[in-house]
């Protein structure tokens, strides 16, 4: 099952998108030296339950990987898990995913009404279900993830969040304040970057640490696609579950942190994987389509060029333009040879190439076909983790990749150069009272006369 995560949502009137679509692997293992840390695993009956925050296509498809991760006998991650709570903003959208999990995962979910939660608190209850060494599914937009992982740690419970995690440089911070707390409670975090999860990529990456490609001096990363407009919003919707909830919600940078960022922090992530480190600075450029009839923030391009401490660069490119080429897919150019290290909709067809040639018929080595789908493999190392209370909190490790690509739309949205360390400092938020949001609250942004969102001019907008 493939999952296209990258247009998930639906509004209160509009159908909600596809559901159960596909699932991936590394740990980042951290402990606290000399501190006595207490084990939190699953409970006696060796059923670790799930919590769903989140019930659109993107948190159903990952019910579905971890039910599937539970049955890979002989494994770690073997063993019962079940779906006991859930939890969304929109009613219709919280039964039609319990409807589909249900009917495919019946042994597996276990949600009676009293346990379907709607409502912008939903998410507390639903997480108020859960015992210690069950799992809190975060997987709403990213403008609300720091709340939900703020409650889920003071409450002692395991987290899976997915991508993105904040849209903004003050609500990463939240997260990596979060993240060492769950360190010192020994929870289990994973994080939904699923490509740094996969087995070819890793492969790819130990040949890079082995110096087979000699010094990695560019990468190029490019994701290509059709136009994300969106319209106008209709008079009867509401304006915050609109921005919310409708069908280009990456429109709106603090809901979603924008459409770049959604399609792109993949790969960006990647590019800091394959150069070890995190970029010192980026510039970019940027624009929008003037004829296209978008009412979003978004720009239709975005062109950036991160900077990494070794002078190494990785130039990376984001279009969503009608009737042009279209590319999806990371290069890597070494003072050896060139590689591959990942193609469309995050295929792991890493490849190196005898030289710098990105030729088909020049590749020297390939990596086989990987066996399972990339999300799973995150969960497999999840459930291991808790089954057999082996570190594993991945808080940091994508906090600071999301920071990454934070750093390139804020160099094409402002004009300027973006340091890491002006980055680290920020404590910008588009949004700084979300936790408090509900549904008569006034939306975060407001449209023009025209119906029109405001968006980022060079040289004149901020968001550092």
């Amino acid at each position: 099952m493939k999952r296209h995560a990258e247009t998930n949502s639906s509004s209160p009137k509009c159908s909600r998108r596809d559901l159960l679509k596909a699932g991936s692997m590394a740990a980042v293992a951290s402990t606290l030296a000399g501190v006595v840390i207490p084990k939190v695993h699953a409970a006696e009956n060796n059923t670790i339950q799930l919590a769903l925050i989140g019930c659109g296509g993107r948190g159903s498809g990952a019910v579905g990987n971890a039910i599937d991760a539970s049955r890979l006998e002989g494994a770690g991650c073997f063993g019962p898990v079940k779906l006991v709570a859930m939890a969304d903003v929109v009613e219709g959208r919280l039964n039609a995913s319990h409807g589909a999990l249900a009917k495919q995962f019946a042994d597996a979910v276990d949600v009676p009404p009293e346990r379907r939660f709607v409502g912008f608190d939903a998410y507390r209850k639903a997480i108020d279900c859960l015992r210690p060494g069950d799992v809190a599914m975060l997987t709403t937009h990213d403008g609300f993830r720091r709340v939900h992982l703020d409650y889920a740690v003071d409450k002692g419970i395991h987290v899976f969040m997915e991508k993105g995690f904040a849209p903004d440089p003050g609500g990463l911070k939240r997260m990596l304040r979060a993240g060492e707390r769950a360190k010192q409670k020994n929870l289990k975090i994973a994080a939904g970057l699923m490509c740094r999860h996969s087995p070819n990529r890793q492969a790819l990456i130990q040949k890079i640490r082995d110096g087979a490609l000699g010094d990695v001096l560019m990468i190029n990363a490019y994701r290509m696609d059709a136009t994300y407009a969106i319209g106008r919003r209709p008079a009867d919707h509401n304006e915050l579950l609109w921005q919310m909830l409708n069908p280009a919600v990456h429109s709106f940078l603090w809901a979603s942190s924008g459409i770049m960022i959604g399609l792109l922090i993949h790969q960006i992530d990647e590019c800091c994987w394959i150069k070890d480190g995190w970029p010192v600075e980026v510039h970019g450029t940027g624009g929008c389509v003037p004829s296209l009839n978008d009412h979003g923030q978004c720009h239709h391009a975005y062109s950036m060029e991160f900077t990494f401490a070794d002078g190494g660069k990785a130039l990376v490119t984001n279009r969503n333009i009608a009737n042009c080429h279209n590319d999806f897919v990371t290069y890597l150019h070494g003072t050896k040879c060139a590689a591959r290290f990942s193609g469309p909709i995050h295929k792991s067809n890493a490849c190196t190439y005898k030289d710098q040639r990105l030729d088909k018929d020049g590749i020297a080595w390939e990596a086989p076909q990987e066996t399972r789908p990339l999300h799973q493999y995150e969960w497999e190392v999840l459930l291991d983790a808790i089954r057999n209370d082996k570190p594993h909190n991945e808080t940091e490790r994508a906090i600071k990749g999301n920071l990454a690509a934070v750093m390139g739309r804020a160099a094409v949205h402002s004009g300027k150069i973006i340091t890491w360390d002006a980055a680290m400092a920020s404590d910008f938020e588009f949004c700084k009272d979300v936790d408090k949001l509900n549904y008569d609250s006034p939306a975060p942004v407001q449209a023009d006369d025209q119906g029109r969102y405001p968006v980022p001019v060079p040289g004149e907008w901020s968001e550092i």
